[in-house]
């Protein structure tokens, strides 16, 4: 197949490249911007047919378009950093809704019909109550962030496209999801960082940490982008899908994890500045519909996803 990725250079891009690469004979594209850090992609680069593309720009997207003529589009390029919604929601908004939008009507105006991932997300719940979980796709949409409400609008968006012009999009709510090469930004990677930092007598062994509280359905990223692709084997265009382990984990339980695969002793102090203005509680995932539509479920133990960030980090930080 010809597969366009969109985003191909970010965390779960370039781990669906590699499924990609590991799965078959595929002739893969993807999207970048002249800035992007290819670090993620550098062991198959060279393989890999790269397209400059901001996707808020309609022509880029549409030359994008034309030159890969895909069988498959992941489009996965996104503002995906939730604090980072409140400080640049205008840019949040642009990009992700904008630059949807410019997917679908470069399509139409060339007249192509490929398959079409959406990658949603688990934040689109928002506010969750206890007696809702697990969440089912038919929960009610409570979107508590700026990056929310612009991943619901894409959601929403795909849903449109597909009932107004046909066209064979499937959409999925992934819940969090880690691994190696997971931005220092999010949560488990952040604190993998601090302590390889500790370990590596790079910082006082202090761990600086926001809400501990919250409670998440993680899943394992090379899980995650098997599921990308199975959505679009065997989901059915129309449909939304939660892709899930089913099992929450309380965020400082998590940490209890990680700090377990060190062996320094840290002091944990919660930053004021890594609280958010509204927190989302309760994200545990019901992965019910899609396992009945594809046969997926997650194969990779959580222990080995921490263990292999942990890694991920020591071969960075030395």
């Amino acid at each position: 197949m010809r597969i366009l990725i969109t985003g191909i250079t970010g965390f779960a891009g370039s781990h669906l490249a590699d499924y990609f690469f590991e799965e078959g004979d595929h002739e893969i594209y993807g999207t970048v911007k002249w800035r992007s850090n290819r670090e993620n992609i550098r062991h198959i680069e060279s393989k890999i047919k790269l397209l400059e593309c901001d996707i808020k720009d309609a022509f880029a997207m549409k030359a994008v378009l034309e030159e890969s003529k895909p069988d498959h589009i992941f489009h996965l390029a996104a503002q995906s950093y939730v604090p980072f919604s409140w400080r640049v929601p205008q840019e949040t908004i642009d990009t992700n809704i904008t630059g949807e939008l410019n997917l679908f009507e470069g399509l139409r105006g060339l007249k192509m019909n490929p398959m079409i991932h959406i990658a949603g997300s688990s934040e689109e719940y928002g506010l969750v109550h206890p007696d809702e979980l697990p969440i089912t796709e038919n929960n009610p949409l409570r979107p508590l962030s700026p990056y929310a409400v612009s991943k619901v609008a894409q959601d929403f968006l795909g849903y449109q496209y597909f009932k107004s012009y046909g066209m064979k999009i499937v959409r999925t709510r992934a819940f969090n999801h880690t691994g190696p090469r997971r931005g220092e930004v999010f949560v488990t990677s952040n604190f993998a960082r601090q302590l390889i930092e500790v370990e590596r007598g790079k910082r006082q062994p202090v761990l600086q940490v926001g809400n501990l509280d919250a409670v998440r359905d993680f899943s394992d990223v090379r899980d995650v982008v098997r599921a990308y692709a199975l959505a679009l084997k065997k989901g059915t265009p129309g449909e939304v899908y939660n892709i899930a382990s089913g099992k929450g984990i309380k965020i400082a339980d998590l940490l209890k994890k990680l700090i377990e695969l060190t062996k320094v002793e840290v002091k944990i102090e919660q930053d004021p500045d890594r609280l958010r203005p509204s927190d989302v509680q309760l994200l545990t995932g019901s992965p019910e519909k899609f396992q009945k539509a594809t046969g997926w479920k997650p194969m990779i133990p959580f222990e080995k996803t921490l263990r292999d960030l942990m890694d991920y980090w020591r071969s960075i930080i030395k």
